[in-house]
């Protein structure tokens, strides 16, 4: 998402940000470039208008012409922006009600609905402790009711059967009844789609709002439909009364110009966003990380998050002590497969690298050269030696070598080059003194994600400490201190 924004914009920034001062003529200029690359991501007019009218008066007041740094000023405006017009902060969901906590999705057909409510079923379940129970109103498509009874026997949530001859409004009354039987804290309600806004929907929708009076009414849309999302929100929000938005299939959307209007154009907050097919696949809308994002200053607080979530604790443990004891030399092909397996979880060295600051570049450069399908070999490569091969690689000769080029479908190339990765992985980890340090490191990186005022973009570098948090470390354009010999190698073409 935002991918087409975010190189527009990057490269638009990046002129004025080298200017010692700033001007009417180079202020004029960025923003007619940047009103351009918005309306390219498909974002409302009269957002975009509000937004390049307020860059603009910001810009060319007094603060910023007597600012040391006005052309970094200028790119901070334009965050405060951002931010401002998807929404100050993140909008959590009222769960402070008696429960069951009746939360209300509503949308039209297609825009995954269904498949949100077991998003959402498991993200209260897994994130915030919370027991719920799912129903389904839309009596018009059995295949939703046996959808979502699929999905929630697959995430552990208990599903209130639906009977297509019911009265939808009997259905939810019934499960809300149950709910309360059951002690479930939450009931996820998942109404009835149609190809486009009607009144017979719309009036039975309002019917089920009226009489169980959920806490959360949450209008269920597809960000891929661009303005038309702006549209049909609108329209939405005029018959129910809606408390927020979920954008879904966003991974699927570069533009992003629905999540940059709904806020601005509706006054409702956007929740959630669905970043994937499946189930753990919604993420909670933060403005300020997504305006990072779009800045390509990464969106640190989200990675440290995801590493929480993602990695497997007990193993980061036991490699930690084994490289405090061993000051590194401890680290075998058995933990650097550990290691690609855990960045696989969490969408790869790619999906890493756009969280990073400045890094967003490097994750398109190594999805061109094809990384991931270099970590694939490396890892079948691992996994066709034996345990003792794995531990002491230095035992590999040239039989040895052949035969497991031979289970694993690749060449000697590709395991030399596995090789060689592994030693200069192994003196990383020496020189990084072991696990005490990594700590810090890991700690360090908790800051607030603020954009500097001293970031140079137009380098790439970025100020010694990130937000308050990171730490930067050697290496031109590589401000989240990931080591040059780490991606030395990798995306080679197979030989």
């Amino acid at each position: 998402m935002f991918d087409n924004l975010q190189d527009r914009l990057g490269q638009t920034l990046k002129k004025i940000s080298g200017n010692a001062r700033l001007t009417d003529a180079n202020i004029q200029s960025t923003l007619r470039e940047v009103r351009m690359a918005l309306l390219e991501a498909d974002v409302a007019l009269p957002v975009v208008k509000t937004f390049v009218d307020s860059v603009r008066s910001k810009a060319l007041g007094q603060n910023v012409s007597k600012s040391l740094n006005p052309g970094q000023q200028f790119l901070k405006i334009v965050q405060d922006e951002l931010i401002a017009v998807m929404g100050q902060g993140a909008v959590p969901l009222n769960l402070a009600a008696q429960p069951p906590v009746v939360i209300l999705l509503a949308g039209l057909q297609g825009a995954g609905k269904t498949t949100t409510a077991a998003k959402l079923a498991r993200f209260l379940t897994e994130r915030e402790k919370k027991k719920v129970m799912m129903v389904s109103a839309d009596v018009y498509r059995p295949a939703a009711i046996a959808q979502l009874a699929t999905l929630g026997q697959e995430i552990g949530v208990n599903v209130f059967p639906s009977n297509i001859n019911e009265k939808p409004l009997a259905i939810v009354e019934g499960a809300v009844s149950q709910a309360k039987k059951e002690f479930a804290d939450v009931l996820i309600v998942d109404t009835a789609g149609r190809l486009s806004i009607d009144e017979a929907m719309m009036a039975e929708i309002e019917q089920l709002q009226g009489t169980i009076k959920p806490a959360e009414t949450l209008f269920v849309i597809d960000a891929m439909i661009g303005q038309d999302a702006v549209n049909t929100a609108k329209a939405f929000d005029e018959v129910l009364d809606l408390t927020g938005v979920i954008l879904t299939k966003v991974d699927g959307d570069a533009r992003g110009g629905a999540a940059l209007s709904v806020r601005h154009v509706t006054g409702k907050p956007i929740k959630f966003l669905g970043v994937g097919e499946k189930t753990e696949a919604l993420e909670p809308f933060h403005p300020d990380r997504i305006a990072s994002r779009i800045l390509g200053m990464g969106d640190v607080m989200s990675l440290i998050e995801e590493v929480e979530r993602k990695v497997d604790k007990d193993k980061a443990q036991r490699l930690a002590k084994k490289l405090t004891t061993n000051k590194g030399r401890g680290f075998d092909l058995e933990d650097m497969r550990d290691q690609f397996q855990q960045m696989r979880n969490m969408g790869g060295m790619g999906a890493i690298m756009k969280m990073m600051p400045g890094m967003s570049g490097m994750s398109q450069i190594l999805e061109q050269k094809g990384t991931q399908n270099q970590f694939g070999r490396m890892e079948a490569i691992i996994s066709s030696m034996t345990p003792k091969e794995r531990r002491s690689p230095d035992i590999l000769n040239g039989s040895r070598k052949r035969r497991i080029t031979r289970g694993s479908g690749t060449s000697i190339q590709d395991l030399a080059r596995l090789l060689k990765q592994h030693k200069q992985m192994q003196k990383m980890m020496k020189k990084m003194g072991g696990a005490k340090d990594m700590n810090k490191m890991m700690k360090g990186m908790g800051g607030s994600g603020e954009m500097p005022a001293d970031a140079d973009f137009a380098s790439g570098q970025m100020p010694g400490r990130i937000g308050g948090g990171l730490p930067r470390l050697p290496g031109a354009g590589n401000p989240g201190g990931i080591p040059p010999e780490l991606l030395q190698g990798l995306g080679k073409s197979k030989k």
